[in-house]
């Protein structure tokens, strides 16, 4: 006679462990897709390694590190069912983060936390992150997928990653290379990459109640499809126009809008003058603020209005930062430059009103 078990079990809590072994197993074909040759192991140990050897070819290196998810983005890719391209966005978000400083994108951890382990969902979400790391240059060398039951529903999740890369010392860049007369060259984003989506929810789903299966003829597509195009990665491209041409830095433009983010990188003595009338703002950013009757300077603090990274260059160099540029296929052009501070209080600001 079998004897009855009435005790708890983690399983009755709500975990499945069974369930996340087999999200481990449908995901090791994606992570292995991203190996660099310094990656050691593989996936289902406690922690990814990274031969640090490869550093010895620098005379000084540097790591940098960063870390960042992609909002509540994550409840557009939920309703719509599609989990395959929040991974770009989250390496976009942490890999663009770290390129900034010049350096190289060497590798990269994940943290999913979800309401209940569906492991092809979960796998979902990890190809579209290996896929990104592909993207930036780096390899993806663990992760961790947590399970929380009674604080998450059962189709909640949410995505978090944190990256290393390696710049040689005196190759860092940053304000102290900036000067005087410097351009601005503004690349183009994909749209809304992942900031500022609290506020387009707000204004699109509460306020214009509008639903995501529409199709929105300015757009040319449904909204939830505009809503959940990926964050466009740039890693590489600014790695190999740092090659090519001089770059005294480069600015993410993340939350906290254009002006905001590159005032990081401008150094106390000069200041930024971005020029709105070279470029026109990508349909969906005209919609937010049409549908929600957002000012144009709440806009502006919180998207990025179509332009993703800028770099700064000496003015020699602009001509082989734009070709090199258009080579990879980015579309960049010269949006500003740098003038002595005088009175300006801010470390950048926007002129002029945006190319119709």
């Amino acid at each position: 006679m079998t004897e009855k078990t009435t005790g708890a079990s983690y399983a009755a809590a709500g975990v499945d462990i069974e369930a996340g072994d087999r999200a481990v197993e449908l995901m090791k074909e994606w992570v292995k897709k991203t190996q660099r040759p310094e990656v050691l192991g593989g996936l289902g140990g406690f922690a990814g390694l990274f031969d640090a050897s490869a550093l010895k070819r620098y005379e000084r290196p540097l790591l940098a590190s960063a870390t960042d998810g992609v909002g509540t983005k994550v409840d557009i890719a939920r309703q719509m069912g599609v989990y395959d391209t929040i991974g770009h966005d989250l390496v976009a978000m942490v890999m663009d983060d770290i390129v900034v400083c010049g350096a190289e994108p060497l590798f990269m951890t994940d943290y999913i936390c979800v309401g209940k382990v569906h492991p092809e969902r979960v796998a979902t979400i990890v190809k579209g992150i290996a896929e990104g790391c592909v993207l930036a240059g780096c390899a993806l060398v663990g992760g961790e997928t947590a399970e929380h039951p009674g604080l998450l529903g059962p189709d909640d999740f949410d995505v978090a990653g944190a990256g290393t890369g390696v710049v040689e010392y005196d190759r860092l860049l940053g304000a102290d290379r900036i000067r005087t007369g410097d351009a601005v060259i503004a690349m183009a984003s994909s749209g809304l990459h992942s900031n500022g989506y609290s506020l387009v929810r707000h204004v699109l789903f509460d306020r214009a109640g509008m639903s995501l299966d529409r199709h929105v003829e300015e757009l040319g597509r449904t909204l939830g499809e505009e809503l959940l195009e990926p964050t466009k990665i740039y890693s590489l491209d600014c790695m190999a126009l740092t090659r090519t041409a001089e770059v005294h830095a480069y600015s993410h433009i993340t939350g906290g809008g254009l002006a905001a983010n590159l005032a990081r990188v401008i150094p106390d003595h000069l200041h930024a003058t971005v020029d709105r009338s070279t470029w026109t703002p990508g349909a969906i950013f005209d919609l937010v603020g049409k549908a929600g009757d957002v000012e144009r300077l709440e806009l502006e603090k919180t998207l990025n209005m179509g332009v993703g990274m800028m770099a700064v260059v000496p003015q020699e160099s602009v001509d082989v930062a734009l070709t090199a540029l258009a080579d990879r296929g980015v579309e960049a052009w010269v949006a500003g430059e740098i003038l002595d501070r005088g009175d300006h209080t801010e470390g950048a600001t926007l002129t002029g009103d945006y190319a119709v």
